[in-house]
């Protein structure tokens, strides 16, 4: 080998050796980042609406309420506890691998209870600017409301258990245990939420919706151009 290509062959191996590292390092600082300050979402249902829409694209903060440590489960310090009307993203209490988002309704200790599609806590009814108008007049079918009705039983105040009959605009009193919050979607009409299964462990919690990064109209991204498609407006906005 001539020193020419003995040269060349070492300055390959470092070029290589230097692209090896930096991909490394990157890896190794996304891995951070996704595994303890920020992760991507994405909206698949309209259940948020008109708060968070159908092909909305998300960062959530993880690090608000307490990032998991993976592999042996332990959660970093939380800069503060979740409060009442926060939207969250939480691991689904019925399907593993499945994150949702919907908007935290009670604390621990909290009575609740809905009244012809009006909510009441602690015997005070709720002001929700953020929740779209329900229709008092919906119900539920005979399967859904005996799923209602099921678990709700054990937490039930103030009524009698066995003529009690929980429909989707009128359930209730409950009260919500320790550990646990009761989540509901804005868009009180098309929201399977914490009214069918019940409350949401605090483990189960990821993070907040920080901003807003990409949006576009689902229902018309095929039909037309990109640029038409996207919700500009929408980009960079903080949902509350």
């Amino acid at each position: 080998m001539t020193a020419r290509t003995a040269t060349h062959t070492r300055s390959f191996v470092t070029w290589i050796w230097e692209w090896t590292k930096s991909i490394v390092v990157a890896l190794v600082v996304w891995f951070f980042l996704r595994t303890f300050l920020v992760e991507a979402f994405r909206i698949p249902s309209g259940s948020m609406e008109n708060t968070l829409l159908v092909g909305d694209f998300l960062f959530v903060n993880k690090a608000l309420y307490g990032a998991e440590v993976p592999l042996i489960h332990a959660r970093l310090p939380a800069v503060r506890e979740p409060e009442r009307s926060d939207i969250l993203v939480f691991d689904s209490v019925e399907d593993e691998g499945l994150k949702v988002v919907k908007r935290l309704i009670g604390m621990p200790g909290d009575t609740l209870y809905m009244e012809d599609g009006q909510l009441y806590r602690d015997g005070q009814r709720v002001n929700e600017p953020y929740a779209m108008p329900a229709d008092p007049q919906r119900s539920e079918d005979p399967i859904q409301r005996a799923k209602m009705r099921e678990w709700q039983l054990r937490y039930l105040v103030q009524r009698n258990p066995t003529t009690y009959q929980p429909d989707l605009q009128d359930w209730g009193p409950i009260v919500v245990p320790a550990d646990s919050f009761f989540m509901m979607g804005d868009n009180r009409d098309s929201s399977y939420d914490g009214r069918y299964w019940g409350f949401l462990p605090r483990a189960n919690v990821r993070g907040r919706p920080l901003v807003v990064y990409f949006s576009y109209d689902a229902s018309s991204w095929r039909a037309l151009p990109f640029f038409t498609a996207v919700r500009w407006g929408r980009i960079f906005a903080q949902p509350e």
